[in-house]
Protein backbone atom coordinates (compact mmCIF):
# COMPACT_ATOMS: atom_id res chain seq x y z
CA UNK A 1 0.00 0.00 0.00
CA UNK A 2 1.38 3.21 -0.98
CA UNK A 3 2.62 5.27 2.27
CA UNK A 4 0.33 8.04 0.82
CA UNK A 5 -2.77 6.14 0.66
CA UNK A 6 -4.32 7.13 4.19
CA UNK A 7 -3.80 10.58 3.29
CA UNK A 8 -5.49 9.93 -0.12
CA UNK A 9 -8.38 7.68 1.59
CA UNK A 10 -8.95 11.05 3.89
CA UNK A 11 -8.51 14.00 1.23
CA UNK A 12 -11.22 12.18 -1.06
CA UNK A 13 -13.60 11.03 1.95
CA UNK A 14 -13.25 15.10 3.11
CA UNK A 15 -13.63 16.62 -0.14
CA UNK A 16 -16.49 14.66 -1.61
CA UNK A 17 -19.91 13.85 -0.50
CA UNK A 18 -20.97 10.73 0.73
CA UNK A 19 -23.63 10.58 -1.92
CA UNK A 20 -21.63 11.10 -4.98
CA UNK A 21 -21.67 8.85 -7.83
CA UNK A 22 -18.09 9.15 -8.17
CA UNK A 23 -17.19 8.29 -4.55
CA UNK A 24 -20.01 5.30 -4.44
CA UNK A 25 -18.01 3.92 -7.89
CA UNK A 26 -14.58 3.97 -6.21
CA UNK A 27 -15.94 2.28 -3.19
CA UNK A 28 -17.15 -0.91 -4.97
CA UNK A 29 -15.01 -3.80 -4.59
CA UNK A 30 -15.32 -7.42 -3.13
CA UNK A 31 -15.13 -7.78 0.50
CA UNK A 32 -13.03 -10.46 2.44
CA UNK A 33 -15.23 -13.78 3.43
CA UNK A 34 -15.31 -13.78 7.18
CA UNK A 35 -16.14 -17.27 7.75
CA UNK A 36 -15.45 -19.28 4.55
CA UNK A 37 -17.23 -22.00 3.67
CA UNK A 38 -20.10 -21.34 6.22
CA UNK A 39 -23.22 -23.39 4.92
CA UNK A 40 -26.31 -20.95 5.37
CA UNK A 41 -29.84 -22.99 5.98
CA UNK A 42 -33.06 -21.19 6.81
CA UNK A 43 -35.62 -23.97 7.95
CA UNK A 44 -39.24 -23.00 6.76
CA UNK A 45 -41.46 -22.18 9.88
CA UNK A 46 -44.69 -22.28 8.35
CA UNK A 47 -43.44 -24.94 5.86
CA UNK A 48 -41.50 -27.21 8.10
CA UNK A 49 -41.55 -26.20 11.77
CA UNK A 50 -45.16 -25.85 12.17
CA UNK A 51 -45.29 -29.37 10.66
CA UNK A 52 -43.84 -30.73 14.15
CA UNK A 53 -41.65 -33.82 14.83
CA UNK A 54 -42.39 -35.82 11.44
CA UNK A 55 -41.17 -32.90 9.59
CA UNK A 56 -38.46 -31.72 11.96
CA UNK A 57 -36.83 -34.16 13.28
CA UNK A 58 -35.33 -36.09 9.86
CA UNK A 59 -34.19 -32.88 8.50
CA UNK A 60 -32.35 -32.32 12.08
CA UNK A 61 -31.14 -35.40 12.07
CA UNK A 62 -29.25 -34.98 8.24
CA UNK A 63 -27.97 -31.63 9.98
CA UNK A 64 -26.30 -33.06 12.72
CA UNK A 65 -24.58 -35.67 10.46
CA UNK A 66 -23.96 -33.21 8.33
CA UNK A 67 -21.81 -31.34 11.02
CA UNK A 68 -20.08 -34.17 12.01
CA UNK A 69 -18.31 -34.70 8.92
CA UNK A 70 -16.81 -30.94 9.60
CA UNK A 71 -19.34 -28.87 8.00
CA UNK A 72 -19.59 -25.70 9.06
CA UNK A 73 -23.20 -25.22 9.66
CA UNK A 74 -25.58 -21.92 10.81
CA UNK A 75 -29.31 -22.60 11.10
CA UNK A 76 -32.37 -19.59 11.25
CA UNK A 77 -35.69 -19.83 12.09
CA UNK A 78 -38.87 -18.83 10.01
CA UNK A 79 -41.92 -17.67 11.65
CA UNK A 80 -44.48 -19.14 10.23
CA UNK A 81 -48.26 -19.41 11.11
CA UNK A 82 -48.12 -17.58 14.36
CA UNK A 83 -46.50 -14.64 12.71
CA UNK A 84 -48.96 -14.73 9.76
CA UNK A 85 -51.58 -14.26 12.79
CA UNK A 86 -49.81 -11.24 14.31
CA UNK A 87 -49.44 -9.75 11.24
CA UNK A 88 -53.52 -10.25 10.66
CA UNK A 89 -54.46 -8.28 13.84
CA UNK A 90 -51.95 -5.66 13.29
CA UNK A 91 -53.01 -5.02 9.49
CA UNK A 92 -56.68 -5.09 11.22
CA UNK A 93 -55.81 -2.33 14.00
CA UNK A 94 -53.92 -0.51 11.12
CA UNK A 95 -50.84 -0.44 12.74
CA UNK A 96 -47.63 0.32 11.22
CA UNK A 97 -45.57 -1.56 8.87
CA UNK A 98 -42.65 -1.46 11.87
CA UNK A 99 -45.03 -3.08 14.26
CA UNK A 100 -45.39 -5.90 12.04
CA UNK A 101 -41.54 -6.64 11.59
CA UNK A 102 -41.63 -5.69 15.79
CA UNK A 103 -44.09 -8.19 16.55
CA UNK A 104 -43.02 -11.01 13.71
CA UNK A 105 -39.64 -10.95 14.90
CA UNK A 106 -40.22 -12.51 18.57
CA UNK A 107 -42.41 -15.70 16.91
CA UNK A 108 -39.23 -16.39 14.68
CA UNK A 109 -37.36 -16.11 18.03
CA UNK A 110 -39.93 -18.70 19.57
CA UNK A 111 -38.91 -21.49 16.74
CA UNK A 112 -35.24 -20.61 16.75
CA UNK A 113 -35.30 -20.97 20.66
CA UNK A 114 -36.99 -24.86 19.91
CA UNK A 115 -34.56 -25.78 17.38
CA UNK A 116 -32.04 -24.90 19.90
CA UNK A 117 -33.18 -27.16 22.47
CA UNK A 118 -34.01 -30.20 20.01
CA UNK A 119 -30.42 -29.65 18.49
CA UNK A 120 -29.00 -29.06 22.58
CA UNK A 121 -27.30 -32.17 22.86
CA UNK A 122 -25.85 -31.99 19.31
CA UNK A 123 -24.04 -28.82 20.05
CA UNK A 124 -26.78 -26.41 18.78
CA UNK A 125 -26.59 -22.96 20.49
CA UNK A 126 -29.06 -20.17 20.12
CA UNK A 127 -26.79 -16.91 19.85
CA UNK A 128 -28.32 -13.18 19.64
CA UNK A 129 -26.87 -10.64 17.76
CA UNK A 130 -24.46 -9.27 21.00
CA UNK A 131 -22.94 -12.96 20.82
CA UNK A 132 -22.15 -12.98 16.53
CA UNK A 133 -18.62 -12.00 16.79
CA UNK A 134 -18.05 -15.42 18.77
CA UNK A 135 -19.28 -17.45 15.21
CA UNK A 136 -15.53 -18.15 14.74
CA UNK A 137 -15.46 -19.94 18.20
CA UNK A 138 -18.72 -21.44 18.12
CA UNK A 139 -18.14 -23.33 14.87
CA UNK A 140 -14.26 -24.48 16.09
CA UNK A 141 -16.02 -26.13 19.55
CA UNK A 142 -18.31 -27.62 16.91
CA UNK A 143 -21.54 -26.05 17.10
CA UNK A 144 -24.63 -25.52 15.77
CA UNK A 145 -25.36 -21.75 16.03
CA UNK A 146 -29.05 -20.91 15.25
CA UNK A 147 -30.78 -17.39 15.15
CA UNK A 148 -34.14 -16.15 13.72
CA UNK A 149 -34.26 -15.42 10.45
CA UNK A 150 -36.08 -11.83 10.97
CA UNK A 151 -33.71 -9.07 10.52
CA UNK A 152 -33.75 -6.12 12.92
CA UNK A 153 -35.19 -3.60 11.05
CA UNK A 154 -38.33 -3.49 13.48
CA UNK A 155 -39.70 -0.04 14.27
CA UNK A 156 -37.50 1.06 11.10
CA UNK A 157 -38.58 -1.06 8.70
CA UNK A 158 -38.56 0.12 4.81
CA UNK A 159 -41.71 1.59 3.55
CA UNK A 160 -43.28 -1.66 2.00
CA UNK A 161 -42.82 -1.21 -2.11
CA UNK A 162 -46.93 -2.58 -1.85
CA UNK A 163 -48.99 -3.50 0.91
CA UNK A 164 -48.26 -2.77 4.38
CA UNK A 165 -46.73 -6.40 4.93
CA UNK A 166 -42.68 -6.14 6.40
CA UNK A 167 -40.75 -7.09 2.86
CA UNK A 168 -37.48 -8.13 4.57
CA UNK A 169 -38.43 -10.83 6.78
CA UNK A 170 -36.84 -14.23 7.44
CA UNK A 171 -35.78 -14.73 4.19
CA UNK A 172 -34.13 -11.64 3.81
CA UNK A 173 -32.50 -11.66 7.77
CA UNK A 174 -30.96 -14.95 6.41
CA UNK A 175 -29.63 -13.75 3.29
CA UNK A 176 -28.07 -10.62 4.48
CA UNK A 177 -26.27 -12.65 7.18
CA UNK A 178 -25.14 -15.19 4.57
CA UNK A 179 -23.79 -12.58 2.64
CA UNK A 180 -21.72 -10.96 5.31
CA UNK A 181 -20.31 -14.33 6.47
CA UNK A 182 -19.24 -14.69 2.61
CA UNK A 183 -20.88 -17.86 1.93
CA UNK A 184 -21.46 -18.84 -1.83
CA UNK A 185 -25.32 -19.84 -1.22
CA UNK A 186 -28.07 -19.84 1.43
CA UNK A 187 -30.22 -22.99 1.43
CA UNK A 188 -33.90 -22.55 2.46
CA UNK A 189 -35.47 -25.80 3.41
CA UNK A 190 -39.48 -25.78 2.33
CA UNK A 191 -41.83 -28.19 1.43
CA UNK A 192 -41.96 -27.62 -2.00
CA UNK A 193 -39.46 -28.92 -4.18
CA UNK A 194 -38.62 -24.98 -5.33
CA UNK A 195 -39.59 -22.30 -7.49
CA UNK A 196 -42.95 -22.80 -9.52
CA UNK A 197 -44.84 -20.72 -12.27
CA UNK A 198 -47.79 -20.74 -9.97
CA UNK A 199 -48.39 -22.37 -6.18
CA UNK A 200 -48.45 -25.91 -6.58
CA UNK A 201 -50.66 -26.71 -3.65
CA UNK A 202 -53.11 -24.53 -5.68
CA UNK A 203 -52.14 -25.64 -9.41
CA UNK A 204 -50.75 -28.87 -9.52
CA UNK A 205 -50.10 -28.25 -12.98
CA UNK A 206 -47.50 -25.28 -12.51
CA UNK A 207 -44.76 -25.99 -14.11
CA UNK A 208 -41.10 -26.29 -11.95
CA UNK A 209 -38.31 -24.38 -12.56
CA UNK A 210 -35.06 -25.98 -11.88
CA UNK A 211 -32.85 -22.91 -12.08
CA UNK A 212 -33.29 -19.39 -13.56
CA UNK A 213 -31.36 -16.10 -12.79
CA UNK A 214 -32.55 -13.19 -11.08
CA UNK A 215 -33.32 -10.92 -14.58
CA UNK A 216 -35.43 -14.04 -15.77
CA UNK A 217 -36.94 -14.32 -13.33
CA UNK A 218 -38.18 -10.67 -12.86
CA UNK A 219 -39.36 -10.59 -16.51
CA UNK A 220 -41.60 -13.43 -15.69
CA UNK A 221 -43.27 -11.16 -12.98
CA UNK A 222 -44.81 -14.29 -11.18
CA UNK A 223 -48.06 -13.86 -9.12
CA UNK A 224 -46.53 -15.13 -6.10
CA UNK A 225 -42.86 -17.02 -5.04
CA UNK A 226 -41.30 -18.62 -2.54
CA UNK A 227 -38.74 -16.61 -1.29
CA UNK A 228 -39.54 -13.01 -0.68
CA UNK A 229 -39.10 -10.66 -3.17
CA UNK A 230 -36.38 -8.21 -1.97
CA UNK A 231 -34.50 -11.41 -1.68
CA UNK A 232 -34.36 -10.96 -5.35
CA UNK A 233 -33.14 -7.70 -5.18
CA UNK A 234 -30.32 -7.91 -2.84
CA UNK A 235 -29.23 -11.04 -4.70
CA UNK A 236 -28.87 -8.67 -7.89
CA UNK A 237 -26.36 -6.49 -5.54
CA UNK A 238 -24.56 -9.39 -3.68
CA UNK A 239 -20.80 -9.72 -3.27
CA UNK A 240 -20.37 -13.15 -2.33
CA UNK A 241 -23.45 -14.71 -2.66
CA UNK A 242 -24.17 -16.64 -6.12
CA UNK A 243 -26.96 -18.42 -5.86
CA UNK A 244 -29.93 -19.28 -3.34
CA UNK A 245 -31.90 -22.48 -3.71
CA UNK A 246 -35.00 -23.69 -2.46
CA UNK A 247 -35.72 -27.55 -1.92
CA UNK A 248 -37.82 -29.77 -0.04
CA UNK A 249 -36.61 -30.95 3.05
CA UNK A 250 -39.39 -33.43 3.46
CA UNK A 251 -37.76 -36.07 0.71
CA UNK A 252 -35.30 -37.42 2.33
CA UNK A 253 -31.13 -37.00 1.36
CA UNK A 254 -32.04 -33.47 0.23
CA UNK A 255 -30.76 -31.91 2.98
CA UNK A 256 -27.57 -33.57 2.40
CA UNK A 257 -27.53 -33.22 -1.05
CA UNK A 258 -27.93 -29.12 -0.77
CA UNK A 259 -25.19 -29.13 1.80
CA UNK A 260 -22.77 -30.87 -0.50
CA UNK A 261 -23.75 -28.16 -3.28
CA UNK A 262 -25.37 -30.99 -5.40
CA UNK A 263 -28.48 -29.13 -7.08
CA UNK A 264 -31.36 -30.23 -5.03
CA UNK A 265 -34.20 -28.26 -5.65
CA UNK A 266 -34.71 -24.53 -7.64
CA UNK A 267 -31.07 -22.44 -7.73
CA UNK A 268 -32.03 -18.71 -8.54
CA UNK A 269 -28.52 -17.28 -9.94
CA UNK A 270 -26.94 -13.73 -9.63
CA UNK A 271 -26.52 -12.48 -13.54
Amino acid sequence: MPKDSAKRIWERFQNESLTSKDLLAATDRKPIRIIPGVKIVKIGGQSITDRGRAALYPILDEIVENRRRGKKIMLFSGGGTRARHAYQIALDLELPSGFLAAVGGPIALQNARMLQMLLAKHGGIHIGAEQFEMLPLFFKLGCIPIMLGMPPYTYWEEIPLKGSIPDNRTDTGTFLTGEFLGADSVLYIKDENGLYTEDPKKNPKAEFIPKITVSELKKMDLGDLVVERVVLEYLSRAKNIKFIEIFNGLVKGNVTKALSGKHTGTRIYKD
